[in-house]
């Protein structure tokens, strides 16, 4: 077999042989109606006849998450405007690593095995997963990966009440300041949010791609969104807004993880009767490049 970009072997720090010289990635695809997508791997690869994620080794300059969706496409015939991404999870080896990216379908999706290195395609209810001959790397990352299989991770704004936590003279200029605001965390949602701290789920490895709703009131209100951002403007006072907006992200997708990044009492008590959770403000500036 002629090896192409990155394609080969590594021994990793922890004494286990792996592909790919620049790492691997996976794509972790689930779907509400049928489960999740495996790939049942033909007998000649590595861990031949079992069954895992579609992916492979990434290829220089090239992310994780383009080389998830390059493999899942190349493997799977998955289209890339079908899926939605949802989060990275990282298995670090020092010498190597592993990125799954999690993902949920935007509209219904014919996998099928679309090249040699496969031999089917299966959607698997997530409880039968551990029931199946899994690739031993797979076995073990997906106890944590289970958890957050089909959940988003919607972070609600207050937008006055955080811009507010921050004496920088905002009051002055209430749109720009939540313009500013605003474009901060449209990078947030391309970087994505880190987990394991600030109430924002999963472990330190792992990175949610979330989607973002900035509520905005006052003078503020012809603020508008940006990719990334969606922008509601108050049209009453902005906590009712945010209730609103909190209760129908847990209506829509009842197993998401909803923060509302506020600093106010009585608002966090009413979006935690909702089901959300509360971010402190400053935590959300420290992630923000303001």
């Amino acid at each position: 077999m002629r090896l192409g970009d990155g394609d080969g072997f590594v021994r990793c720090s922890c004494g286990n042989v792996h592909w790919g010289t620049n790492g691997a990635a996976g794509l972790l695809l689930s779907d509400p109606e049928r489960g999740v997508l495996l790939q049942r791997r033909a007998w000649w690869v590595h861990h031949g006849r079992t069954w895992a994620l579609p992916g492979g080794a990434l290829r220089n300059a090239e992310t994780a998450e383009q080389a998830a969706m390059r493999e899942a496409e190349e493997e799977a015939d998955v289209p890339a405007q079908a899926v939605r991404l949802t989060a990275i999870s990282v298995v670090d080896h020092g010498t190597w690593r592993y990125t799954t990216v999690l993902a949920s379908v935007r509209r219904a999706v014919d996998a099928r095995a679309a090249n040699a290195e496969s031999t089917g395609m299966r959607w698997v209810p997530p409880h039968e997963v551990e029931h199946y001959p899994l690739h031993r790397d797979f076995a073990r990352a997906w106890p944590a990966l289970r958890e957050h299989v089909g959940r988003r991770l919607v972070l609600v704004v207050d937008a006055a009440n955080v811009m507010g936590s921050r004496p920088d003279g905002w009051w002055r200029d209430r749109a720009g300041a939540a313009e500013r605001l605003r474009d901060g965390l449209a990078v947030l949602a391309t970087d994505g949010i880190a987990g394991g701290r600030d109430d924002i789920p999963g472990s330190d490895l792992w990175c949610w791609l979330p989607r973002i709703v900035l509520v905005v009131e006052g003078a503020a209100r012809g603020v508008t969104g940006v990719d990334g951002v969606e922008v509601v403007a108050a049209e009453r006072d902005g906590d009712s807004a945010i209730v609103d907006v909190t209760r129908q992200a847990v209506i829509d997708a009842p197993d998401d993880h909803v923060l509302v990044a506020t600093a106010d009492r009585e608002l966090r008590a009413r979006v935690e009767a909702e089901g959300a959770s509360r971010m402190r403000p400053f935590a959300l500036l420290g992630l923000l490049p303001l």
